[in-house]
């Protein structure tokens, strides 16, 4: 199906800065030779500009891949600068992403491990 990326089985924020002008190829080049990550897993890869106002967003779907680009007409991504490496997101670290919130939140709940008793 077009642009079902409920399927991804992993999401990784590609930190950093990256030139929004690159097409698929070049964003697939990108996870291959700059992270040495496989751009044909089941993952999705975020990249995001200097503005933080538009990302992309890249998913092989089997068949060819999906280029998803989104421009936010009010406000910011809170896009992680640290390093020049991909980090892995959890499914509610993403929706904190698309909802314009940081992905470290300081001030949420963490879900415990099993047997973690005081």
């Amino acid at each position: 199906m077009l642009g079902d990326i409920s399927k991804a089985e992993d999401i990784y924020v590609v930190c950093g800065y990256t030139d929004m002008r690159k097409s698929i190829d070049g964003l697939a080049s990108m996870v291959k030779g700059t992270l040495g990550m496989d751009p044909f897993a089941p993952s999705l890869f975020l990249f995001c500009g200097k503005r933080r106002d538009r990302l992309k967003a890249l998913y092989w779907e089997g068949d060819g891949f999906i280029l998803l680009y989104k421009r936010l007409e009010n406000g910011n991504f809170q896009w992680p600068r640290t390093a020049q490496q991909a980090r892995h997101l959890s499914q509610q670290e993403f929706r904190w992403l698309m909802e314009g919130l940081k992905i470290d939140q300081s001030k949420v709940i963490q879900k415990a491990k099993p047997g973690d008793i005081y």
